[in-house]
């Protein structure tokens, strides 16, 4: 008769841990495994070996399939919620490698359309429908198998210095011979709604002493005024709250992360869709400053089916 098996969800109910700890024991060989397809699968007797304490035999480790990391490249916008979300992986054992390149918003969905990444961290203004995201992504991905998923909406604003020394209140402010401006790389989602700002306010770019200085993060980009090397800048309120700097809000925009589904990347992209919607990662976000995330995990756009 055939051995009875269990899932790792089953095993961790069983022992009352989560199911990333299952994955970390089968991880360190503690705990052996076996897939069938893409599901891993423990018999029962394994489960009797670990709890009684005794260590594997070698011949029961060669027929262990080892457990491997499941690894995602994502390209686009720098954000704080991506450096959480990376690093709450890492804590957790979850079995997923995201490996990040911030290049801005604009060429991070270029590199998914080239299929040179798995998922796009994006926000992107559409100046003419007002509209964040969707419609630069139906018209890039036509055939593709895309899913966007909400991570949250974010305040962006003028940042100043603590108690505003300078007065800046308005964008035309930021155009006074007196004020030194620190600005986002162009391609980036914040560069792109700053500039539709300045058009909207006909507002000639080199009036804004220092717009050609570029900064490639938001971090960085507040630091500048944080160091007393520029008066104001143009970022999201999170920015501006780690570095107790004054903030004047402006826009709110939809921050997205855009799934590209391939046959080779579906199992790591359908683990990070879980880790999103199913684990508590968003009650560890919920008081940061500058988000709101009453829509976070949820799916603002999806073609046909992308599994069979």
């Amino acid at each position: 008769m055939q051995e009875k098996t269990y899932t790792p969800d089953e095993v961790a109910k069983m022992f009352k841990i989560s199911k990333n700890t299952v994955y970390e024991l089968i991880k360190r060989g503690e705990l052996l495994a076996f897939k069938v397809g893409n599901k891993m699968r423990i018999e029962k007797s394994e489960i009797d070996r670990f709890i009684d304490g005794k260590k594997p035999s070698d011949s029961s480790r060669l027929m262990s399939i080892p457990y491997q990391e499941e690894q995602l490249r994502l390209a686009g916008s720098h954000d704080f919620l991506i450096e959480q979300l990376i690093k709450y992986m890492t804590r957790q054992s979850s079995g997923l490698s995201v490996q990040p390149t911030f290049i801005g918003s604009l060429e991070g969905l270029m590199m998914l359309y080239r299929g040179n990444c798995d998922v796009a961290a994006i926000h992107l203004l559409d100046p003419s429908t007002k509209e964040y995201n969707l419609p630069i992504i139906k018209q890039l991905f036509t055939h593709e198998k895309i899913t966007v998923l909400r991570l949250a909406e974010r305040e962006q604003g003028i940042i100043t210095a603590q108690g505003n020394p300078k007065g800046i209140y308005n964008f035309k402010d930021l155009a006074r011979k007196d004020v030194r401006f620190v600005n986002r790389q162009k391609g980036s989602g914040t560069r792109f709604l700053f500039d539709t700002i300045l058009a909207d306010e006909k507002i000639v770019p080199s009036d804004i002493r220092g717009y050609e200085n570029e900064e490639w993060n938001h971090l960085s980009t507040a630091a500048y005024i944080s160091n007393g090397e520029a008066d104001a800048a143009f970022g999201i309120l999170s920015a501006a709250s780690k570095l107790d700097l004054n903030f004047i809000p402006v826009a709110k925009e939809k921050f997205d992360l855009v799934f590209r589904w391939t046959p080779q990347n579906e199992k790591a992209l359908q683990l990070l869709m879980d880790i999103i919607q199913l684990t508590d990662f968003k009650e560890s976000i919920g008081q940061s400053g500058g988000y709101d995330v009453r829509e976070f995990g949820l799916i603002t756009y999806n073609t046909k089916a992308w599994r069979n």
